[in-house]
């Protein structure tokens, strides 16, 4: 006699459903290869896309300059930049600003004495740190990325300010006109001088020589007549665009300036005492005389 409930037969048509249950719902292997391949397309995408960045990049065309001369110590030591295939004809572009520094001047000939682009950046940079505490907050001077460096040239020291260092001269465009005139020796902050176009004249024409650029041109009145020779100089001002050449005579020298942007600039190796500042002229495209120091009433010909 069987036990209660007990079902051979049921028992056995249900393990052998449940053995067959079991194979079905078993998930199914994982599909490797599709994924592989599937990633291997999306990787070679990748690249393909870089590549193709990367390409264009390389095809943007920049900008160049070339100069005749400049760097050396004779008289002859400003450049004369051949314009760029972006430039005017007339006077020399101005680069745009470093992202981590100032920008560089038009051309390698306002770099004199053997000075790299690289220490004049560092000398402004130490000059705006040590009238301001920090880089780039010289009490309203801005920081070094403002700026464009225009000129550096060896400095001649006198018996107001003893010792041979660098100057270094930056500008920016605000204030119009802005300008300064960093002095280092060994590579340490001396001073610095501030000046913009707005101390100048209102009635000024069409050139505008730096109203306190003395610095750059003259020794102490203290050794009036007995200034230190071989003494390098430098003359900087400001421009209108119908400029198109500026001369500047100074003792024994006679150079064309190296129109920047809105400035001129100019160097030079004076080998005698002086009594007279440079003799500063400004041409037209048309070769007019349009500006001469000379009849200048604003522009202090004697010397100090």
């Amino acid at each position: 006699m069987n036990k209660p409930y007990e079902h051979p037969e049921l028992e056995e048509l249900m393990r052998e459903m449940l053995a067959q249950d079991a194979y079905t719902i078993q998930p199914a292997p994982a599909p490797y290869q599709a994924i592989r391949r599937r990633g291997l397309a999306e990787r070679r995408r990748r690249v393909a896309v870089t590549g193709a960045a990367l390409a264009v990049l390389a095809a943007v065309p920049v900008g160049a300059y070339a100069v005749n001369g400049g760097g050396g110590r004779g008289d002859a030591d400003t450049a004369a930049p051949h314009p760029s295939v972006s430039a005017p004809h007339d006077r020399a572009a101005s680069p745009s600003p470093a992202p981590d520094g100032p920008a560089r001047p038009a051309t390698k000939g306002q770099l004199l004495d053997g000075i790299t682009f690289e220490q004049a950046a560092d000398g402004l940079k130490e000059c705006l740190r040590a009238e301001g505490g920090h880089a780039g907050g010289a009490r309203g001077l801005g920081s070094a990325n403002d700026y464009r460096i225009v000129l550096a040239l060896r400095s001649t020291g006198d018996s107001n300010s003893p010792g041979d260092g660098v100057d270094v001269v930056a500008v920016k465009a605000k204030p119009a006109g802005f300008r300064v005139v960093c002095t280092l020796e060994d590579g340490v902050a001396s001073g610095i001088s501030v000046s913009s176009s707005d101390a100048g004249p209102p009635d000024a024409g069409p050139v505008l020589p730096d109203v306190n650029g003395g610095k750059l041109y003259q020794q102490s009145f203290i050794d009036k007549g007995h200034w230190k020779l071989p003494f390098r100089w430098g003359v900087i001002g400001t421009v209108e665009p119908s400029v198109a050449k500026v001369t500047v005579s100074y003792g024994d020298t006679r150079t064309t300036a190296v129109l920047d942007g809105e400035w001129f600039v100019a160097a030079g190796t004076l080998n005698r005492q002086v009594t007279l500042a440079p003799h500063i002229k400004g041409y037209d495209t048309a070769g007019r005389l349009v500006y001469d120091s000379d009849t200048d009433s604003t522009y202090q010909r004697t010397l100090p």
